[in-house]
């Protein structure tokens, strides 16, 4: 694979995944021997526990496409489809100014932003798979006293 442009912009974590698995990066450490190097299936093995593990490029490709009503940068492009919100709460985190860009929408109509908000997560959930369910390490467990 040759890049066309050097610094042609920001890759979401689904084209680096793709990129390495198109390299032949594998979560065996002994299966990473060779053309891949050892950093990289790292990566490989973190990107597998993020929402680009079950995105495809007609998704990713969909989405960009879709949420122009919402007049996202690219920036904030990259950061849903990376992280994938699943509420309201996630899009604030995620859009810069989010409560100010989304009083009103493309038109310039005056909307409820925390709307906006919930239709981009509904945006969301329609284009992209569910995000992958975390391992049971990594799920906060609850004292059984409680």
């Amino acid at each position: 694979d040759k890049f066309e442009k050097a610094n042609a912009g920001h890759l979401t974590n689904f084209e680096v995944l793709d990129f390495l698995r198109k390299r032949g990066a594998k979560t065996d450490p002994m299966g990473c021997l060779g053309a891949v190097a050892a950093s990289e299936c790292k990566v490989y093995e973190y990107l597998l526990k993020t929402p680009a593990c079950n995105q495809t490029r007609e998704s990713v490709t969909e989405f960009a496409s879709t949420c122009e009503g919402f007049k996202l940068t690219d920036a904030d492009k990259q950061n849903i489809i990376n992280w994938r919100p699943t509420s309201a709460a996630d899009v604030y985190a995620m859009v810069e100014e989010c409560g100010k860009r989304f009083c009103k929408d493309e038109r310039g109509v005056p909307q409820d932003e925390e709307d906006r908000a919930k239709e981009l997560v509904a945006l969301v959930n329609e284009i992209f798979p569910a995000p992958p369910a975390k391992p049971k390490d990594e799920v906060d467990m609850k004292p059984e006293d409680e």
